[in-house]
């Protein structure tokens, strides 16, 4: 935005503090007697006052909000290959139109999904005498699986 066409000739060119500190006049869709109402109302004299000025805030806020508030929100997956899952204790997941999807993710055992999980457990049996997983089983399928094939 050029500063330069919403001030009033004989302050054009001048920096940002003088603008602010200018009267209300200063600015080109304000006259001297509306100046001077705004002054009388409000106790407002210069364009930081205006600016400052609570109700201007207010107002410029709802404005803001109301522009956000006319975008329609379509509700949609974020990734199509993720669910999120929300605990019911998070009001953002209760009181919002976010849909909570409780599915429980289905866990791979960590000692037996993992690329080296036969040579790890060889090492295992090596330095403790016996297998060291929990689930007797699995370790003879994880072994015949390796030797089926080792790479």
């Amino acid at each position: 935005m050029n500063i330069d066409t919403i001030v009033k000739k004989s302050f054009q060119g001048k920096c940002f503090r003088e603008l602010a500190e200018a009267p209300l006049s200063a600015l080109q869709s304000i006259t001297d007697s509306q100046a001077a109402a705004l002054r009388d109302a409000f106790g407002v004299n210069t364009v930081a006052d205006l600016a400052c000025l609570r109700v201007v805030r207010y107002a410029h806020a709802i404005r803001l909000m109301a522009e956000v508030e006319a975008i329609p929100v379509e509700e949609r997956m974020l990734d199509d290959a993720v669910e999120m899952t929300f605990p019911a204790s998070d009001p953002l997941a209760v009181d919002s139109s976010v849909t909570r999807i409780e599915v429980v993710a289905e866990l791979p055992d960590a000692s037996t999904d993992h690329q080296h999980a036969c040579a790890i457990e060889a090492h295992n049996e090596e330095v403790l005498g016996k297998p060291a997983l929990l689930h007797a089983g699995k370790h003879d399928e994880v072994r015949k699986e390796h030797e089926k094939d080792p790479g």
